[in-house]
């Protein structure tokens, strides 16, 4: 695939560093090995290198979702993409879904979830502080989704402005706030899913999800351990990313009053 002005390119230097950048006429980006030229990615395909001024090759790589996830510009916390892909696959997400998401943070989420329901789905996703919202809309459009997603201001409490959604995600602090507006925005059978990172949070979030009538309950923790592999000498890494966060999943009942039995 060839290299276009204004694409997103993952940049590797020597020592395995990487940049997310967009290519343009005349930009450059200084590293710790030398400026390096990025107009002279474009016309080129990914898997080619280019030189900084001090010729320190440097590999052009194509983004993947993960690499976009990873590189937003954080004021929160995100969801580590080892999490945020068991959410879209216990939720069933698929092209043409609707989504709620409450807490949109740094938008990394936000990403995965336009990901997964494009090219004619839609996320709506809401946050309390403008702040987050404007910084995970900044994210969500260098990423190339923004089409895909709704940014919304409000206290989840509020409630969220969408029925018949086919999930809804929470990534908040009192999870259970959300879950009376979740169960009012799903359709029938609908999907939720909360992440918390203490056992009390989801103790109380399951309490007020089995009590609102979500059924198909589960709570699960990811965790990935990388593998360094030498010749002879392949073991575990020394450092990991252990707990971010314990998953919770439900579907939506419905009462008797919503189906007239």
């Amino acid at each position: 695939m060839i290299i276009k002005r204004g694409d997103s390119v993952l940049v590797m230097s020597p020592d395995e560093k990487t940049y997310l950048v967009t290519v343009d006429e005349g930009k450059r980006m200084g590293t710790h090995l030398g400026d390096l030229d990025l107009g002279k990615a474009i016309g080129t395909e990914y898997g080619s290198v280019i030189e900084t001024n001090l010729l320190h090759p440097f590999i052009l790589l194509e983004p993947t979702l993960e690499d976009r996830i990873m590189k937003v510009k954080r004021l929160t916390q995100i969801i580590y993409p080892k999490d945020s892909a068991l959410m879209v696959m216990k939720t069933g997400l698929g092209a043409g879904m609707r989504v709620v998401e409450c807490g949109s943070g740094s938008g990394a989420m936000t990403i995965a979830l336009a990901n997964a329901v494009a090219p004619t789905g839609k996320v709506y996703t809401y946050d309390r502080s403008e702040k987050f919202l404007e910084n995970a809309r900044k994210n969500v459009e260098h990423s190339g989704f923004s089409e895909f997603v709704e940014f919304k201001l409000r206290e989840v409490w509020e409630g969220f402005d969408e029925e018949g959604v086919d999930a809804v995600f929470l990534d908040l602090p009192s999870p259970w706030d959300g879950i009376p507006a979740a169960y009012r925005a799903l359709r029938g059978g609908g999907r939720i899913a909360s992440i918390s990172p203490t056992y009390n949070q989801v103790e109380r979030c399951v309490e007020f999800l089995e009590r609102e009538g979500f059924v198909f309950l589960e709570t699960v923790e990811v965790l990935v351990r990388n593998i360094r592999v030498s010749t002879g000498k392949t073991r575990p890494m020394d450092r990991m990313v252990s707990h971010t966060g314990f998953l919770t999943f439900g579907r939506k009942a419905l009462r008797r009053a919503e189906t007239g039995v």
